[in-house]
């Protein structure tokens, strides 16, 4: 028998069947999405980390709610020159002074939350004006976040120099003679030195009259002129004037002696309770603030306050430099403003 002729064979087909024997499938179809992923994760991970390292690319603002020349605003510049040489960008400090932090804590909290404008202020901001004030133009616990705790302060008792007493109880009774309401200051109603200035009043009772000034340099002044009897102030604005002779301090308010003024006892060395609350300075931004710069400009911060020479600059302005991280400052508002507010209530001091 014959078979028919079929003819040349024709062209083998290709097979795709990526489970066949002897088939080696393609690179694109064997690792599909985790693949795409992969080259994406690559590719998008340098401009991440360039967008990282670029702050800062121009001058950034620190702004400080007190007047220039007075404590916090000696303790930022020496902050301020440190991160402006690690940083490379100028770091340039801002005075705004007024109703007691309000002012300059306002800007802040309404500036562009772009890494550029920052505030360093006492804990005034925080644990005390939401309590002393019936309406603030911003909430300082929403519209401020923490960046890093900077150090804790003392504040002095301050009268002048021939004033006829040496201590706190010598005062309490020459202000109960006085036929008068003695007169002190402090850096603003709702200040801690008001509010220190309430709780001494409540402790001797007497006359005392609260007289606010925008810092506390004004306020030395008039008591070394003899215009004003008594003021709250920092040991750094107090030491030119007690070294020329023209006011003496009494004692420091707070838990331990000023590390500037070693000389001078506190409250409690005095058998006089209740004056040892914190006074702390410490960094916020704008909310909104990317979390990585935040970070850098804490770890900036830390560095700067850790280096000798810097710490030597904070203890002479009765400073202890301490540095945070975010959270470690936010755990300290939380502890501290309920204490502060239930004083503040009980002190029945109030600003409309």
């Amino acid at each position: 028998m014959v078979l028919p002729d079929r003819g040349p064979p024709g062209p083998l087909k290709k097979q795709h069947d990526t489970g066949s024997v002897g088939v080696t499938p393609r690179p694109e179809e064997a690792r599909g999405p985790a693949r795409r992923l992969i080259l994406a994760a690559a590719l998008a991970a340098p401009f991440a980390a360039r967008a990282e390292s670029a702050w800062p690319t121009k001058p950034i603002r620190i702004v400080v709610p007190f007047n220039p020349g007075g404590a916090i605003d000696a303790l930022v510049r020496v902050i301020a020159d440190g991160l402006t040489t690690r940083l490379g960008q100028q770091v340039l400090v801002d005075p705004k002074p007024g109703a007691n932090t309000i002012v300059g804590s306002d800007i802040v909290a309404k500036a562009a939350a772009d890494g550029y404008t920052f505030l360093i202020t006492t804990n005034s901001t925080h644990t005390n004006n939401p309590t002393l004030y019936a309406k603030l133009p911003f909430d300082p616990a929403k519209d401020l976040i923490p960046v890093s705790l900077v150090s804790l302060g003392t504040i002095l008792v301050v009268v002048k120099a021939d004033a006829p007493f040496s201590d706190l109880r010598g005062m309490a009774s020459w202000v109960k003679g006085l036929g008068r309401p003695a007169t002190y200051g402090s850096w603003g109603i709702g200040s801690s030195g008001h509010l220190y200035g309430l709780m001494f009043e409540k402790t001797f009772g007497g006359l005392y009259n609260h007289v606010p000034y925008r810092g506390d340099v004004p306020a030395l002044q008039d008591v070394a002129n003899g215009t004003l009897d008594i003021t709250w102030a920092s040991p750094t604005s107090a030491k030119t004037q007690i070294a020329a002779g023209r006011v003496k301090a009494l004692a420091v308010a707070g838990s331990k002696r000023s590390a500037s003024m070693p000389e001078l006892g506190t409250f409690a060395e005095q058998l006089i309770a209740g004056f040892d609350l914190s006074l702390f300075v410490a960094a916020y931004a704008p909310a909104g603030t990317p979390a990585d710069i935040v970070g850098r400009l804490q770890r900036e911060i830390k560095a700067v306050i850790s280096q000798p020479d810097v710490t030597e600059k904070l203890i002479a302005q009765g400073q202890t430099p301490v540095g945070s991280t975010p959270k470690e400052l936010a755990d300290m508002l939380a502890r501290e403003t309920p204490i502060w507010a239930e004083l503040i209530k009980e002190s029945g001091a109030k600003v409309e």
